[in-house]
């Protein structure tokens, strides 16, 4: 039942997506499965999950744009630009309003080059750039080109914290997005929270929650048996 899909998940806060893999392969009890496009752990939202012949298409899947919503604050800072790790920077945000973050938003869309966060999956000599990291050691990354395609506030009534919503390329990381704007305002900025709503034409209303998928799964497996 199971085999040659195209399985959609709402990733869990807290979860690595390699660990909702894993426990989807084995509630499937499936042999081959993988996924499009890793998720932070502290990010929610849309995993695709390919299983069985229908891995080959997962170059695809990862190519397509992604939507994401999200909250970020502006004034503090983290060395992960989100809340895996402690704050490092405090700046005064008193002379900045709404207006000063819609001016610059301008400048991030089209073809930009963006450098992402040394708290990422990225290798570099061998090695991922978060192992290096949490060691405390620094490394030089090379600005990659992405493509935002829109980016707008969607609600700002907690000033500095802001909520946005971003449609990107393959590739964007949405923390460096958020550090690169909190730079330009001179500020400093860290993103508190972050779910995918879309990839391609998938979006999060069609995915499984990992507990109804179980709920679903033990349900067939009772039909089956009577």
């Amino acid at each position: 039942m199971w085999q040659n899909q195209v399985i959609l998940i709402d990733k869990p806060y807290g979860w690595t997506s390699f660990q909702a893999l894993k426990k989807v392969k084995y509630l499937l009890k499936v042999s081959k499965i993988g996924h499009a496009g890793t998720l932070d752990p502290l990010a929610t939202g849309l995993l695709i999950l390919c299983t069985g012949n229908k891995t080959k298409e997962i170059p695809i899947y990862q190519a397509q744009e992604k939507e994401y919503i999200g909250t970020l604050v502006l004034g503090k800072t983290t060395p992960s630009i989100d809340l895996e790790t402690t704050f490092d920077s405090e700046t005064s945000t008193e002379h900045l309003q709404i207006q000063d973050v819609e001016a610059i938003l301008p400048c991030f869309l089209g073809e930009i080059l963006q450098v992402p966060p040394l708290f990422s999956a990225i290798r570099k000599d061998g090695k991922r750039l978060y192992e290096l990291a949490r060691k405390g050691e620094t490394t030089d990354i090379s600005p990659r080109k992405i493509h935002i395609y829109h980016l707008e506030i969607t609600n700002s009534q907690n000033f500095p914290e802001i909520d946005f919503r971003v449609v990107c390329s393959k590739g964007t990381y949405i923390r460096s997005l958020v550090r690169d704007i909190g730079e330009k305002l001179g500020v400093g900025a860290y993103l508190k929270s972050l779910c995918r709503t879309r990839i391609g034409e998938f979006n999060l209303q069609m995915a499984w929650k990992i507990p109804d998928l179980e709920q679903n799964i033990k349900n067939f497996n009772e039909w089956i048996k009577n």
